[in-house]
């Protein structure tokens, strides 16, 4: 069937395939794909037989196609199997998944031959088994037996649909119902299954199980779920109680226990329904709690029921087992009551009181070893559910019973308790006999005396208590009772006072037995007046009224004489006559009248009542209040002095009745105001404080106080005192030459002092000070016969010792003539008249008033509209500078003197400048020792002039023991003073400095003088060596490197003289051609250099006082016979044992200065130029002006890291970068006179 249903065609196609049936037969399916049932993960085979295949065959998956490639791009899981020769084309699918589930047709593409056929369709129906079931049930909380539960099982993402089965400890669930959902995926589907279930107790950790299963699967999923069910417990019982009666303060030890439930039980313990214990153990194992109560008997747990209760989450109510207890307990306390003590033939009544207890007890009396049995006993209920028992006792006591024991017995015969209280008997009987010992009754005693009265008791039980009365009055500070042998005394100890007197004073001696008996005394007393007293006739007395004073004197024995005083006054008042008083004395009464004044307030007049018979008086006073207006004290200051920024405090001392008084202060007539600077207080002991003072709060200041007794006021002067200040009264001053200077400064200052003026010279060379007078607050110095040392600038100090001093700058001008500069560098300047350069002619001038100046040529005023030639003026303080620069100087026009002529209002002065050729340089001047050391010498000159080149100035020295003289290049080579060092302790040097340029060299300083300086001897301290580079400071060597040195010395010496005399020879044929071209470099670098020298501005202006710089080259002349004529030097370098022979270019490498550059070379390398011949070094002219150069490259050691820079070049091309000394000029370099042409 298969097989035919490849012809089956529609019947339009019948022509075309007999045509074709001509050439190739149609292609047909041998093999149609089939729907497939395939389980998840499997593999799933499309079957796909073509017959005659002649165009692609492929598989289309839901209508999108796969390709023809037999693994489909894009799926990985499929692929084409089979003989395509055979026409098999079948579809392969691993690992089957959800995505498979479609439907495949297999497709034959047209051909040629043959039309496209296409497959019936065929379905993929995909198994799938669902995920692990899962349960759907509230189990947040536990269940509870007997309750209703519904529990959902969901089988999820099954295909087909799964089936559930529940199952409970094993047994199927009946009852589920099921239905299905849609899954996480489209054709996927959940299964929910859904069962109630009632939960028992029986149910607790039992197992629900959940079985899914569909055909995907080959055993079905299973998920469980442990149920766990609440339930109550079982009744308690009570474990440890076998008897219901206990005794008291027993300990028992009780169990509740109670079984089941879940969970399991919570206990409690309650005893007449209050908790005792909360607390309980649980055992899982055997499912049960426990309670465990210690409980100590009290008799309060008489008749107690004590109660077990368990209950848990589910319990209805809770379970409870009880017990009732009876406590057999002994009574708390035993207490005897009554009076055990009872006066001699009275009868004692006693009770015996035992507190409840179970059974209650049984009480008897014992009086010593006698049981008394008069007693009356009761019982009642007592507390804790026993008995009180109450025994009432009755005796007649005798004085023979007194201190017997007296014994109360309780006895429990159900607890075998025995108690007792135990007491003394005491019987009272009074005292027998009571004396006095005390001074004679009819003997007068003092006021003030000390007085000892004792009684004395014998006989009665207890000893009599002894008490003193003062006229019926109980004294209580008698001593304290003292006893003896059957009896007691007291002592009484008085110092006397007036109440004493006539006094009765008795001692009584009592007991408990209630009986007194006594014994008395009196005493006869001596005293002054007991009390005084002033009273005046007036309440407010003023000031000018009369007062009346009364003095009254209390009672006296005998009568005391009345006197007044006030202060240092004695009055006689107006006595009275005397009345009888207290005490049994007698009283007086004086009277004192007194004109009253603002003196006597607070004063107090003294009344005084003396007794002749006791030498002794009393006083009182009384204390004046006069009513006054204001009164300002004596002490009142009215002038106060205060320094500046400082408060200043006002004191105010007035005095007033009534003290309120109110004070306005006034200043320059206006009234101030309480306010930030200003304060005062309302009373009238407070002064006025001013804050931050100033010089403008001095003045009077005026104080008005009022009170209501009238107004007064006082003035009083504030001087505020204040640091000096100070200024000049004119400055600057201006004094002409040899004429008076006035300098004055005016001070602000409170106080003037004499002497606070003092003037300071402010320059730094001593000049002689002016007469200093002040007069008042002005400080005047003058200063006669003024000079120019003193111009300058002068300091007036003033101090008048309050803070520092202040001080005021006073510029003293002194005016004077112009004055030139007139040295030797001032007169000349030299530059090239070739027309390539341009000369500055400089004249400078100090002077004042302002300098001008004005230039001639030749004795003809210069005219400076010319072009070539410019004038400038500079001032700087007294320092007038003029300079005329003149552009492309001309030999033939410019070679000449400028006169230059400077003048102000004082005078004028003229220097005469030449303007000629460069040449060599003037001798330097004035050379002087600066300081000296045991290895150094510092020296100093003033150069000449330069010759219109820079120069450089060499310094010559030798000692006795030197074979020659020794050089040394000053560095750099601008400076004038330097150091020499490395030289010999104790030893005497000569020393002589010239200068060099381009053009030659100069005679030696100050017309070839030698200067002659011995070092110092060395610190013990320092270093013995010196350095090893130094020859004449080099210690003693072995012999046979003596011998070494001297054979290359030889050998260098012999070299250095062929190189000279080799150099004299190829100068001399340059010579004869008429050349004078470079011995070393080409004729270019001749005219860049020649160029570059003549861009130099010439200038008559010079620097000098450079600092030192220790670092200079040394040379030594090797032939000391000939020094001018011989330039062969020898260098010493401190890094280098190497000889080097003196070219013309070999300059020693000086760090860059403005005007200069300079080319470095590493330390240990030599520059040498290849000459014609072969020679190292080039000709030397024989000139004696020559300079000996430096011929090693030498870099200082902390030069090392920073001569080089990339801007200088390198090669070649460095030589011409040296513009310091050059052995030989080129003709261009020379003056333009000089070289044979005319101008």
């Amino acid at each position: 069937m298969d097989f035919l249903s490849a012809w089956i065609v529609s019947p339009s196609a019948l022509p075309f395939l007999c045509l074709i049936w001509g050439i190739q037969a149609q292609q047909a399916f041998r093999s149609e794909p089939r729907n497939l049932t395939v389980r998840m993960g499997a593999t799933a085979v499309l079957r796909c037989e073509v017959l005659r295949a002649s165009g692609t065959v492929q598989w289309v998956k839901d209508g999108l196609l796969l390709g023809p490639q037999s693994g489909l791009p894009g799926f990985p899981r499929y692929s084409m199997i089979g003989n395509p020769k055979r026409g098999q084309y079948h579809l392969k699918i691993e690992n089957a998944q959800l995505e498979d589930d479609a439907s495949f047709e297999c497709q034959v593409s047209q051909s040629e031959s043959s039309q496209a056929i296409i497959s019936s369709p065929a379905s993929v129906n995909l198994q799938i088994p669902p995920s692990k079931p899962y349960f759907e049930v509230d189990m947040a909380e536990p269940w509870v037996a007997g309750k209703k539960y519904t529990v959902t099982c969901i089988a999820p993402d099954a295909k087909p649909v799964a089936e559930i089965t529940l199952y409970k400890d094993g047994v199927e669930l009946t009852g589920t119902e099921s239905f299905t959902m849609s899954g996480s995926k489209d054709k996927l589907l959940n299964t929910h299954a859904e069962v109630t279930v009632t939960a028992l107790s029986s149910d607790n950790g039992k197992q629900l199980r959940c079985h899914a299963k569909n055909p995907a699967l080959f055993r079905p999923l299973e998920s469980t779920m442990t149920m766990s069910v609440y339930f109550p417990p079982l009744p308690p019982v009570i474990l440890g109680l076998e008897r219901e009666e206990v005794k008291a303060e027993k300990m028992l030890t009780l169990a509740c226990v109670s079984h089941g439930g879940n969970p399991l039980a919570n206990l409690q313990w309650t005893k007449n329904g209050d908790i005792l214990s909360t607390t309980w153990e649980e055992d899982v194992v055997v499912q049960k709690s426990t309670s465990i109560l210690n409980l100590k008997i009290t008799p309060a747990d008489n008749q107690a029921v004590l109660c077990c209760e368990s209950v848990n989450l589910v319990s209805l109510s809770p379970l409870s087992v009880s017990r009732k207890i009876t406590v057999l307990f002994e009574p708390a306390e035993v207490t005897l009551s009554g009076s055990t003590e009872a006066i001699e033939g009275q009868e004692l009544s006693l009770c015996c009181y035992a507190t409840s207890s179970n059974p209650p007890v049984q009480i008897r009396w014992w009086l010593g070893y006698k049981e008394l049995n008069s007693t009356v006993v009761t019982m009642e209920e007592g507390a804790n559910g026993g008995m009180t028992t109450m025994s009432n006792m009755t005796h007649q006591v005798s004085r023979e019973e007194d201190g017997l024991k007296l014994t109360c017995e309780a006895f429990n015969k159900g607890t075998h308790f025995s108690k007792t209280q135990i007491t003394t008997l005491t019987v009272y009987y009074p005292p027998q006999k009571v004396w006095l010992d005390v001074p004679p009754q009819d003997v007068p005693l003092r006021s003030g005396t000390k007085v000892r009265l004792i009684c004395f008791s014998t006989g009665g039980n207890p000893t009599g208590t002894l008490t003193w009365f003062k006229n019926g009055k109980t004294v209580t500070n008698a001593l304290k009772q003292t006893s003896f042998d059957r009896g007691a005394a007291r002592e009484l100890v008085l110092v006397l006072t007036p109440s004493d007197n006539m006094a009765t004073y008795r001692c009584d001696a009592t007991n408990e037995a209630k009986k007194t008996i006594s014994a008395h005394t009196k005493l006869m007393v001596q005293f002054p007046a007991v009390s005084m007293k002033i009273t005046a006739d007036q309440e407010e007395p003023r000031q000018g009224q009369m007062l009346a004073l009364e003095c009254l004197s209390g009672s006296s024995n005998p009568k005391a004489n009345i006197s007044w005083s006030l202060g240092l006054l004695r009055f006689q008042g107006v006595e009275q006559p005397p009345k009888k008083a207290h005490f049994g004395g007698v009283s007086v009464r004086s009277s004192l009248s007194l004109n009253l004044s603002s003196q006597h307030h607070n004063q107090r007049v003294i009344c005084q009542a003396y007794s002749h018979v006791l030498a002794e008086g009393v006083n009182t006073y009384f204390k004046l209040n006069v009513l006054y207006p204001p009164e300002f004290s004596p002490d009142q200051p009215t002038l106060i002095q205060v320094l500046e920024d400082d408060m200043a405090t006002i004191p105010l001392l007035v005095s007033a009745n009534p003290e309120e008084v109110s004070c306005v202060w006034m200043h320059c007539r206006e009234k101030l105001v309480k306010e930030r600077r200003y304060d005062w207080s309302n009373e009238s002991s407070g002064g006025l404080e001013i804050k931050n003072v100033t010089r403008n709060d001095a003045g009077v200041y005026t104080v008005k106080c009022t009170n209501n007794e009238g107004v007064n006021q006082i003035s009083i002067m504030l001087d505020v005192q204040y640091a000096a200040s100070v200024k000049a009264e004119k400055d600057p001053v201006f004094v002409n030459l040899g004429e008076t200077a006035d300098l004055i400064c005016v001070a602000d200052a409170n106080p003037i002092i004499p002497d606070m003026f003092s003037w300071k010279w402010l320059g730094e060379e001593e000049v002689e000070m002016g007469e200093e007078i002040q007069e008042d607050e002005s400080g005047l110095m003058t200063i006669h016969d003024v000079t120019r040392a003193h111009a300058g600038l002068y300091q007036c100090i003033v101090s008048n010792g309050i803070a520092h001093h202040a001080s005021a700058d006073v510029q003293l001008v002194v005016q004077f003539k112009p004055e030139l500069q007139k040295g030797a560098q001032w007169r000349k300047v030299a530059s090239r008249g070739d027309s390539t350069t341009t000369a500055e002619i400089v004249c400078q001038a100090e002077g004042i008033p302002r300098v001008d100046f004005s230039w001639e040529k030749n004795g003809v005023l210069m005219d400076f509209a010319n072009p070539r030639y410019e004038e400038r003026t500079v001032r700087e303080g007294s320092f007038h500078t003029s300079t005329v620069r003149v552009v492309n100087v001309s030999a033939a026009l410019d070679y000449a003197v400028f006169s230059c002529t400077a003048r102000n209002s004082l005078g004028e002065d003229k220097l005469d400048i030449w303007l000629i050729s460069t040449s060599h340089p003037d001798p330097p001047s004035s050379f002087r020792q600066v300081s000296v050391s045991h290895d150094s010498v510092t020296l100093e000159w003033i150069p000449g002039f330069d010759g219109g080149l820079r120069q450089r100035f060499r310094i010559r020295y030798i000692w006795a023991q030197s074979a020659s003289f020794l050089y040394m290049d000053v560095f750099p080579p601008s400076v004038t003073i330097f150091t020499v060092t490395d030289l010999q302790p104790v030893t005497t040097y000569n020393f002589s400095v010239n200068a060099l340029n381009a053009m030659g060299e100069s005679g030696y300083a100050d017309n070839n003088a030698v200067l002659t300086i011995t070092t110092k001897e060395r610190e013990e301290q320092e270093d013995a060596t010196t350095d090893g580079d130094s020859l004449a400071g080099a210690p003693a060597l072995p012999g046979y490197l003596a011998v070494v040195f001297t054979v290359v010395f030889i050998v260098l010496l012999v070299l250095n003289s062929l190189g000279c005399y080799f150099g004299l020879m190829r100068k001399n044929r340059q010579g004869q051609t008429g050349g004078r071209e470079d011995s070393v470099l080409d004729g270019k670098k001749n005219e860049e250099e020649g160029s570059s020298q003549s861009t130099v501005s010439n200038s008559n202006k010079y620097e000098s006082r450079e600092k030192i710089n220790k670092a200079a080259q040394r040379t030594l002349l090797i032939d000391s016979e000939s020094e001018t004529d011989n330039n062969v030097y020898e260098t010493y370098a401190p890094e280098s044992s190497y000889y080097c022979y003196p070219t013309g270019d070999n300059m020693l490498p000086l760090s860059p200065h403005p005007e200069e550059t300079y080319v470095t070379h590493h330390p240990h390398s030599h520059l040498y130029d290849k000459i014609d011949g072969g020679f190292l070094y080039q000709d030397v002219l024989p000139s004696s002006s020559l300079s000996p150069p430096t011929t090693f490259d030498y870099i200082l050691p902390h030069q090392r890291n920073s001569w080089r820079s990339p801007s200088y070049p390198q090669g070649p091309e460095r030589l011409r970068e040296f513009i310091d000394v050059q052995q030989q000029q080129r003709d261009s370099d020379l003056p333009f006179e000089l070289r044979g042409e005319l101008v």
